[in-house]
Parts: structure tokens; C-alpha cells; sequence
């Protein structure tokens, strides 16, 4: 299949204008001597085979599985519809897709992005490559916009943004670690955490107030969030999927401190809307009247 056969008619219309710079003291840089930017686009490595590694342990099933459990609560309500999951190599979310019935997407930047996946999980799935901060995709082509651990690896987060919002019919999904949990511990534990990962990525975290003022340009307003853990992820890399961690991420989120301070954060942001999604673009009867 030629990845870059996916068209769609009618001309694509203006992006939203520029918003304010990110204001730095909202956004928490790794301290690394390679935190530079790099000419390869960050969903490239999401994609490798290395990466895909650091989630084929008893650890890394864990946090996929907590990761999609998230995932499906915020978009469970889309069943059926569409979505365009941006720099989605990777594949950690195409089986819940598939059980959702959803008319799925997948960009990657490049066609390797895709070298890894079989065609079991591709059945279905129409492929899209090419600079994700330029879509070759209409205005507000896909119920859902959605992109797992990009966001933190963009230099244009801005750009990023503006573009998932601009072809997202009703909502925007990303993830994000979060200032306000252990990553505010970063800049002197990421030696320790590069040490046991090996292979780990130099990231910046963000506020919800800042995504939140972010999303407002572009007509989006979050309604909700869900937090992943709150021990860091280190530490269950670290024990190897130990028991005793999972046990006291379970209780953490029973007493509602990974509400508070759990990371990373898996954000919905949404069209305002009177009544329930219109799944594929069929506007309810209310919608068509305010139309």
C-alpha cells in the first residue's frame, strides 16, 4: 500500500494563527547534556525497534496496559468513529482501536515507521506518512486527533498543536508529563533513570493550565484528564513489573493522590458541544439547528 496515497477532498483551510510563546517558567527542560534538537522527527524512535523493547518486560506490559486503560475512557464514547493517531508507529494502541471499531489513521513520518507492525494489526488501518506538522488531511476530517509520547519530544509543540486541532472534528488527545508529580524531580534523577533505562529520551514537562490556555486558541476546551502513575516510572522499570508497585499504584489511585500528582497525564480536549459526539460527521438534530 502507498503510504501516501490517503487524499481527501476539498481544500485544506488555513491553520489558526500563532499563539503566544510557551512561557518558559511553565515548562520544566531536562538537565542532559543531549537535550538538543535532533533533524529526525521524535515519532521515528517511538517507532524502532528499541523502543518497542523497553516495553516487552513484565514492567513494560504494565504500563501499556494502564496506558490504554486510559486511553479508553476518554474515547470509548467515539465507538465507530474515526481517528488519526499521529505518530503511531509504535502500534501500542491500534488492538483497542480495533475493539472500538474505529476507521483508524496512522501517521508515522517516514514508511520505516510502520516496518514494524504485522499486517494483523494494519488490517483495517489506513497508513499516512509525511511531516506531521503539515498533514496532507482536511480540516476536521477525523473525530479524533490523538498522540501518545510525541508531545514531550517536538520542539514546535505550538505547531504540533495547532495542526492536530485543525483536522480533529470533536476532540484532541495527548500525553504529557506533568510539573506537578516526580518529574519535577528530573533534572537530578535523569542520570539514574538513563543508567537503568539505557536508552532513555531527554523530554520537557508542562502544566495544565499552560495546554489548557494552548488548546483555548484553537476553540478547544478540556473536560478531562486521567493520570497514569504516581511512583515514577523508573522505579517500575527498575522492579521489573514488581508487585508490591503495582499494589501501591492501586491503592494511590483508591486514595486520589495520582489524581493529584500522577504522571504522565493523558489530556481530552474538546469542541464545546450541546449534546453527545456526532460520530463520522453526522451532526445531531440540535447540532443541525444551531447550524
Amino acid at each position: 500500500m502507498n503510504v501516501r496515497a490517503y487524499m481527501a477532498s476539498g481544500p485544506p483551510i488555513a491553520a489558526g494563527s500563532a499563539s503566544p510563546i510557551f512561557p518558559r517558567s511553565e515548562v520544566q527542560c531536562v538537565s542532559a547534556t543531549d537535550d538538543r534538537p535532533t533533524a529526525a522527527p521524535a515519532d521515528i524512535e517511538t517507532a524502532s525497534a528499541a523502543y518497542a523493547a523497553r516495553f516487552a518486560g513484565p514492567a513494560g506490559r504494565y504500563m501499556l496496559t494502564v496506558q490504554e486503560q486510559c486511553v479508553r475512557e476518554l474515547i470509548a464514547s467515539y465507538r465507530g468513529g474515526s481517528i488519526l493517531e499521529i505518530g503511531g508507529g509504535h502500534g501500542q494502541l491500534l488492538a483497542l482501536y480495533a475493539r472500538l471499531a474505529m476507521q483508524v489513521t496512522l501517521h508515522g513520518s517516514n514508511r520505516e515507521c510502520f516496518a514494524r507492525l504485522c499486517a494483523q494489526q494494519l488490517a483495517g488501518v489506513r497508513p499516512l506518512s509525511g511531516d506531521f506538522m503539515h498533514l496532507d488531511v482536511p480540516d476536521r476530517s477525523h473525530d479524533i486527533v490523538l498522540a501518545v509520547r510525541l508531545l514531550a519530544h517536538v520542539q514546535d509543540r505550538q505547531g504540533l498543536l495547532s495542526e492536530m486541532a485543525r483536522i480533529a472534528r470533536h476532540a484532541v488527545i495527548v500525553d504529557y508529563p506533568s510539573i506537578y508529580s516526580a518529574n519535577a524531580l528530573t533534572p537530578l534523577l535523569f542520570p539514574v533513570k538513563k543508567r537503568l533505562e539505557g536508552n532513555t529520551r531527554t523530554y520537557l514537562s508542562f502544566s495544565r493550565r499552560q495546554l489548557e490556555r494552548e488548546f483555548s486558541h484553537h476553540g478547544l476546551s478540556v473536560i478531562r484528564q486521567r493520570k497514569q502513575f504516581l511512583l515514577p516510572m523508573v522505579l517500575h522499570r527498575a522492579g521489573q513489573g514488581n508487585a508490591l508497585f503495582q499494589g501501591t499504584e492501586n491503592m494511590c489511585r483508591r486514595l486520589g493522590l495520582t489524581a493529584l500528582l500522577g504522571s504522565p497525564v493523558i489530556m481530552q480536549a474538546t469542541r464545546p458541544r450541546l449534546t453527545s459526539p456526532a460520530i463520522g460527521g453526522r451532526a445531531s438534530s440540535s447540532t443541525r439547528r444551531r447550524q
